[in-house]
This record gives C-alpha cells, structure tokens and sequence, in this order.
C-alpha cells in the first residue's frame, strides 16, 4: 500500500469513528438532532477527500449549497400553498423543474464545473428534498435547520481533521509536479547530443544503453500531465495559507507553465524519432552540425535543469539567463554552418533527418527561453528569494575590508619626502632569539 493511500485512510476512519461515537453515544446531539444526525455522517463518507484542498472545497460547495436550497424550499413550499390545494402541486412542480433545469444548465460551463460541480449537485438534491416535504412551515423550518447543522458539523470535522492528521496539500503537490516534469526535459536534453551523435558498435551494446539511458523516455509522463496540473490547481485554490504558500498564490501561472513545458515536451517527442533512425546521414554533414547542435541541446538542459531547482527551492537566479544566451549563440552558429558547410553535390533527402533534428532544437531553444520568462514571471509574483549566481557561497563568507578612504599618491614636487618604519611581528618566532629581536623592520618610502 502506498503511504499518500495510508494517509489518506487513517484520518478518514478517524473522522468517521470520532462522528459516530459523539452521534451515538452523546445524548444532546442524538435528541437535538434525532435521524437526521446521520447526514453529518453521510458528509463525512461523501467529503473527505485525499487533499485538504479536496476536501475544503467540498464542504463549502456543501455547505453553501445546503443553506441555499434550504431557504429557495421553504420559499417554494410557502409560495405553493398561496396556489391553493388544487394549484399547490402544480406551481411546486413548475418552481423545481425550473431551478432544477437551470441548475443542470450551468454544470455545462466549464469553469463552474471545475469547481462548483458538487454544489450544483447537492443544491438540486436538497432543494428538491426540502420543497416536496409536503410538511408544514415551522416543521420545514426545523428540517432545514437540522439538515444545515448536521451538514455543517460533518464538514467542520472533516476540515479539521484532514488539516491536523497528516494533512496532504494539492498546492504542494502541483509545485513538485512542474518542477519534476521541467528536470525530466532537462534529463533528455541533457544526453541526448551524445546519443544522438554516437555510434554504437554492436546490438549488445545499443540494447545495455537503452536500459542505462532509461531517462531518455521518462518525458512521455510530461506529455499527459495537463489534466493533474488543472486538478491539482483547482483545488488548491481552495487551501488556506500554509508553508511557503499564502494566501492568493498564482497557481494559474503554473498552468501556464505546465503548457510551455509540454510545448518542449512535444517537441523532444518529435525528436526522440530520430535518435535511432535507419537513414544514414553523411557523416561529414553530421561533424558539422555535432558541435553546435550538443550544444544547444546541453545548455537548454542546463537551463531547464536550474529552472527546476529554483522551483522546488523557491529562489530566482540568473543563471538559467546564461544557458539561455549560449543555446541561442549555438543555433547562430548553427544557421552560419547550414549556409556556408553543405556539401555540393548530395542528395537532400539523406540530410533530412539531420537538417530536421537542428531545425527542432533551435525550436526547444526559443520554447527554453519562452520557459525562462514563465518561471522568472511565478518567480516575481510568488515571492521567490534572488540569488546572485556570480557570488559563490564561500566568497560571501569571506570577511569583508573596510575601505574608509583612498591615498593619493604624491609627486616628487609636491612635498618632501616621509620615511616610515613599518614592523611587524615575526610568525613564528624561535625560541632562542630574545624579545627584542621579534620585530621585522621594513623601510618603507612613502
């Protein structure tokens, strides 16, 4: 069993346990609440959800949901009676196939469907519930209450829970998720100029390497990650502040981000074809694309690479800025090399597999940097630390001089001249030498 599964059970069943003992066993809220404590039992089962933004976004749809379909029915109840008996039925009939119907209606736009689906749905339920009790006011009044209440204890308990005992955030998860998925394009791009460029000498050797080099295809998991990111941003827009997340953080520029990283994702796809291609390049074609061709390949996944870390560490540098600016210097290279190193006389259709491979990676340079400006964008409005990339850690321990002033030097006509004896101590002074001798003078000319 997975831990995130254990997790996920342990406070449930807690909650649920801790629910039915207080419903069973507590005398004022079993005769307060009577049968219809087991609708706080019933939100527990239906709310409690793997994430605490799963779960908080289910009790308020509930909640909300709850409390307004409750006073909608007792209007529509009351405003049925004012029909008469014979026209009670039909004007109760009408008012819910109308706000039933208009409620199914907006399930269809998608953004209350990604996040107030579970609303609409139990507006319906209890909306429909309320208003065909066929009870009078005061006893629908009293049932309305009941039913918010025990929904609103059950939610509360579930909030709590899943916050306290062992709480799992989606913002959390969707912040490793972009920074995972941008390190596993930076994996590819990293070796894939070695690959691409070596020959293998046996079969033996070709199938050890494609088991070594697993990290080639661990992108394709990329390629379908669009519907996690969306789910995990959806709900973690309903946490509170927590960790390093406040309040309002821009979990859509993740979305955006998510999309430039399948963009270079896409595209390492279309170059993975060719990497074990059965048309054979002239290899004097081949050693003239090598070069800039590695390179722009490496310096895109350097940058990825520092892309992903200062993600997951939440801090901002330069440095991704500078394997930016080399890709593009490689691709320069690259179109001067394409214009000036074709061979005369070739047949094109043996480097096209070649010249389609360069034309790819000067596509993953500009989506890298397009990359670079997404992340340096979440990196100013979450907040990220700036680091100076130029200042290496053990520089900044170093004790810093004080520079109080400057000395000018003087001309030989300016002045006259000053002789200063400047002594210092010796360093390590012998044992046989008296105290008067520990001094070493230099005669300076100042």
């Amino acid at each position: 069993m997975e831990t995130g599964s254990a997790n996920h059970e342990n406070p449930g069943t807690f909650a649920l346990g801790w629910l039915w003992f207080k419903a069973l066993c507590d005398r004022p809220i079993y005769n307060g609440f009577g049968n219809s404590a087991i609708w706080a039992v019933l939100t527990v089962v239906v709310v409690f959800e793997f994430s605490v933004g799963a779960t908080l976004g289910k009790c308020i749809n509930r909640g909300f949901a709850t409390l307004l379909a409750g006073a909608l029915g007792i209007g529509a109840n009351h405003l049925s009676t004012l029909a008469g008996e014979e026209g009670e039925t039909i004007v109760l009939c009408f008012l819910i196939f109308i706000l039933a119907a208009a409620a199914t209606f907006s399930r269809f736009f998608p953004s209350i469907k990604a996040r107030y689906d579970y609303g609409v749905v139990i507006f319906i339920l209890t909306f429909s519930l309320v208003s065909v009790s066929g009870y009078r006011v005061d006893e629908i009044l009293e049932l309305a209450h009941q039913r918010l209440s025990t929904v609103l204890i059950g939610g509360m308990i579930c909030v709590i829970v899943s916050i306290v005992i062992c709480p799992v955030w989606a913002g959390e998860d969707l912040h490793k998720l972009v920074a995972l998925n941008i390190e596993k394009i930076a994996d590819f791009l990293e070796g894939f100029g070695g690959e691409y460029f070596t020959q293998q000498e046996d079969a033996e050797s070709t199938e050890a390497s494609k088991i070594e080099k697993s990290f080639l295809k661990g992108y394709k998991s990329v390629l379908n990650s669009k519907t996690s990111e969306e789910v995990l941003a959806n709900l973690a827009r309903w946490e509170p502040f927590h960790g390093r997340f406040k309040f309002h953080h821009p979990w859509t520029q993740y979305l955006k981000v998510g999309a430039l990283t399948r963009q270079c994702a896409y595209q390492v796809e279309a170059l993975n074809i060719y990497i074990n291609s059965e048309i054979q390049v002239p290899q004097e074609f081949k050693k003239n694309i090598e070069e800039a061709c590695t390179k722009m390949s490496s310096e895109s996944g350097k940058a990825l690479r520092e892309l992903a870390s200062g993600i997951r560490k939440m801090t901002q540098t330069s440095a991704c800025n500078i394997h930016v600016a080399n890709s593009k210097t490689a691709a320069n290279d690259l179109k001067s090399t394409l214009r000036t190193a074709l061979p005369a006389n070739i047949d094109l259709s043996h480097i096209i597999p070649a010249a389609t491979v360069a034309t790819l990676l000067v596509e993953i340079v500009s989506c890298t940097e397009k990359l670079v400006d997404a992340v340096h964008e979440l990196a100013c409005l979450s907040g990220f630390k700036t680091l100076d990339p130029t200042v290496s850690p053990e520089k900044l321990l170093q004790p810093q001089l004080l520079h109080r002033g400057t000395v000018n030097p003087l001309l030989d006509t300016e002045g006259p001249h000053i002789f200063i004896d400047v002594c210092e101590p010796s360093a390590v002074p012998p044992s046989n030498v008296n105290s008067q001798e520990l001094l070493r003078c230099r005669h300076m000319h100042v």
